[in-house]
């Protein structure tokens, strides 16, 4: 490493404007007396004196030391004096803060030189932090409303004195079931912003997906310092949406809330997704003029056996079986199965949303097998998403063999707006032990909920 020196033979003569001759050498830095790193810094207090050291300055016999800043005089740019090669500055400025240069004249092996040495100055408030933190978000004992299935940050902004020897720390803990002695530190991600006599702080924990479980436990932001500690706990709760009924409530609306409450004002609190389903898969606020290629889309998973055991054995037809017989042998509706109306070779996701879209209804047969298989899932959630964007489309769950929403918990879990579609979407219960008359409703409530037009004269089930 060099500070310039490598002798130049010929020494390089540098011609200026003014004619005037300078010799620069290249010489190691090593070579120098008082060899000291060329980088040199120093902390000054914003508002008192201060003095900058010449680095080196002790180790020549030096006629003269003057100071520059971006290539200005000290001494004309502010009020300030030099007393034994350090530069004192009465009173010291924030913007006093960058690069100073001092020069001086040194005699070496008989040539005089001018040597440049750099310091760099940091001005601060102060060097300590004179009080603890200051937790600016969230406030004590509040609750931030959070939507199930959907990601949220808990994000908390501290406000912190500067100081020297940095001591600030932000920490996010979970308390499970609230227990603020069952503590754990979860990871976050941290982003300062730094002004001159503060620090702001924010300190962020995703939480990926809420789940019900995130609701029963309490976080804690804890914030310290030198000085003290701060700390804020706050809880979680789903987000609702207050729908207000007033005037007059139909008989439609009393079939939907399950209550009597004509003629009465009433306030519902619920869940802002399950109310667009129950509005949109019973209620048609328009038509749909595209013309459709399937009146149903029908998706099952078979669980009975074959075909020719049941022939051979003669048992009840399975309800895979009997309803598409029914809907396109008896009932005349243009039914799509995936196994026999859909191309193979093709991608499933794609075929499926496209079925979907090319179909006025879908009916999804649910067992125990349905909810095993994420292809038949996957028809399920698609279905859903496409009622959520597609007033005219309509959907029916046909539970069978004892299956019912309430007792659905397979592995791995249903998505989230599958769980809830369950609740709240129109439903038949399909039982083989059922006596005939529960069968005759079963196929009346069926024939009702299809699409009115666009079947043949329907014939009686038998």
């Amino acid at each position: 490493s060099f500070l310039v020196k490598v002798l130049l033979i010929p020494p390089l003569q540098l011609d200026c404007c003014c004619r005037s001759n300078s010799t620069l050498q290249v010489i190691a830095k090593t070579s120098l007396r008082c060899f000291e790193p060329e980088e040199s810094s120093v902390m000054l207090l914003a508002h008192i004196e201060g003095r900058i050291p010449c680095p080196g300055h002790a180790c020549y016999n030096n006629t003269g030391v003057v100071w520059y800043k971006k290539n200005r005089l000290v001494s004309i740019a502010r009020e300030s004096c030099v007393e034994d090669g350090e530069l004192h500055l009465c009173t010291v400025y924030r913007e006093d803060t960058g690069v100073f240069y001092c020069d001086r004249r040194i005699t070496e092996q008989g040539v005089a030189w001018v040597f440049r040495r750099a310091v760099h100055v940091k001005v601060i408030p102060f060097t300590e932090a004179n009080s603890p933190p200051v937790v600016k978000y969230p406030a004590a004992n509040m609750t931030e409303e959070v939507e199930l299935g959907q990601p949220h940050n808990l994000s908390c902004e501290v406000d912190f004195d500067f100081e020297v020897n940095i001591s600030r720390k932000v920490e996010w803990f979970m308390n499970y079931g609230g227990d603020m002695d069952n503590m754990t530190l979860v990871d976050t991600e941290r982003h300062e912003e730094v002004f001159f006599s503060d620090i702001k702080v924010t300190q962020t924990y995703t939480i990926k997906e809420v789940t019900p479980q995130h609701l029963k436990h309490a976080y804690t932001c804890l914030a310290g310092n030198t000085v003290g500690n701060n700390n804020v706990t706050i809880k979680l709760k789903e987000k609702e949406q207050v729908i207000i009924f007033s005037t007059i409530v139909d008989n439609k609306m009393n079939c939907l809330v399950g209550v009597p409450i004509r003629n009465l004002g009433i306030i519902l609190h619920v869940k802002w997704v399950e109310l667009q389903l129950i509005f949109r898969s019973r209620f048609q606020f328009g038509k749909d003029d595209e013309e459709k290629e399937f009146d149903v889309f029908v998706s099952y998973v078979w669980t009975g056996p074959s075909a020719e055991a049941v022939e051979m054995q003669s048992r009840e037809e399975p309800i895979e079986m009997r309803l598409t017989r029914v809907l396109e042998d008896q009932w005349g509706y243009r039914v799509c199965l995936l196994e026999r109306d859909i191309l193979p070779g093709g991608a499933y996701t794609n075929d499926v949303v496209l079925t979907i879209n090319r179909s006025r209804m879908l009916i999804c047969v649910l067992s125990a097998k349905y909810f095993a298989s994420s292809n038949a899932v996957f028809v399920l959630e698609s279905g859903v998403k496409a009622l959520l964007q597609n007033s005219a489309l309509k959907m029916l769950l046909i539970w069978t063999r004892g299956t019912s929403a309430s007792f659905i918990q397979p592995e791995p879990p249903l998505p989230k707006l599958v769980q809830r579609a369950l609740k709240v979407l129109p439903s038949l219960q399909w039982s083989t032990d059922a006596p005939s008359t529960t069968a005759r409703s079963f196929w009346i409530s069926l024939q009702k909920a299809m699409p009115a037009d666009g079947a043949r004269p329907a014939s009686r089930v038998q």
